[in-house]
């Protein structure tokens, strides 16, 4: 029977750490490399995902975390996971934020963070979305955002 370490070691598909044959390439690069490697459903609405969250605002960069695409400014702004059954974006500060379209629907009881999964099929509401990306710029660069 396997130890709990071994079982929580193996439900992710992707390893914590950057991987040495990455090191080096632009998050950019890695993120492009993420989306082709998943090759179904999940690379395409991460694609479409990245494109809204970079058209939300010029002064958004992209950054490679946890082995993860990492969406920042001023701070991060939300993380890019895949999952089997989901592509999830995860929202550093989402408890601070207001969600009119309700947007958020994972990481619920969380003290800061709060996500949305799209699962295959999954509608996405652009205008919302980037509504929110830009709620969690300005509380970023707002002094409420600064703690």
């Amino acid at each position: 029977m396997p130890s709990d370490n071994t079982k929580a070691n193996t439900s992710k598909a992707f390893p914590k750490k950057t991987p040495p044959a990455d090191a080096g390439q632009s998050p950019a690069a890695l993120i492009d490399a993420r989306i082709a490697a998943l090759a179904d459903w999940r690379g395409e609405l991460l694609a479409r995902l990245r494109a809204l969250i970079r058209e939300a605002d010029a002064g958004i960069t992209e950054e490679w975390k946890w082995n993860t695409p990492v969406w920042s400014c001023a701070g991060i702004l939300c993380t890019g996971e895949t999952y089997k059954k989901a592509v999830k974006l995860t929202f550093a500060k989402g408890a601070y934020l207001k969600d009119p379209a309700g947007l958020f629907n994972s990481s619920l009881d969380g003290n800061l963070r709060r996500a949305i999964d799209f699962a295959e099929g999954a509608q996405v509401d652009e205008a919302a979305l980037q509504a929110l990306i830009r709620s969690a710029i300005a509380l970023n660069t707002s002094a409420a955002g600064k703690r």
